[in-house]
């Protein structure tokens, strides 16, 4: 792409062009939400434990320089006495980004780590009216440190494909 390479200035010194991002849309691709604390009847005033499991997905849309990054989050609030499940909401929300002078070898990190820092304050408030419309407090998720989360992965995978020594 000629747009990513280097400017000459007239110092003789390259500027790189630093990475642009533009949030084209966001939308919610999948939903499900079951009190299932209403269809038991279990007590209103069980404390809740709320469990939060995260997954990240992105890839190449069919236009230059779109990408979508999805956020899949499951969350299961279960009573801290008994064990009995209060809530369970399932969500993937999207973000369309189109992204600008990010070098190849970098592009995956970005599409994981930086859109879906953009689109998270977004799924965060459908969280808390999802949470708040099916009788519940709101529930107001806590950042997600999306670099840790990248590390994770990555280090998870490169342990998976290093084969064991036999002992």
């Amino acid at each position: 792409m000629a747009d990513e390479q280097p400017q000459a200035q007239p110092n003789g010194q390259e500027q790189v062009q630093a990475p642009q991002m533009r949030v084209l849309g966001q939308f919610i691709r999948d939903m499900s939400f079951e009190n299932i604390m209403a269809q038991k009847g279990a007590p209103a005033d069980t404390t809740p434990d709320v469990q939060v499991q995260v997954n990240l997905d992105a890839k190449k849309r069919s236009a230059d320089n779109q990408y979508e990054t999805s956020i899949k989050l499951n969350v299961t609030s279960k009573a801290k006495e008994g064990d009995t499940t209060l809530f369970v909401l399932e969500i993937d929300y999207a973000g369309i980004f189109h992204v600008e002078n990010v070098p190849e070898d970098q592009l995956h990190p970005f599409l994981l780590i930086e859109c879906p820092r953009m689109i998270f304050p977004f799924l965060r408030r459908v969280v808390s009216d999802i949470t708040r419309d099916g009788g519940f407090p709101p529930l107001n998720l806590e950042n997600i440190d999306f670099l840790s989360l990248y590390r994770n992965e990555i280090a998870r995978r490169q342990a998976a494909e290093t084969p064991k020594a036999d002992a």
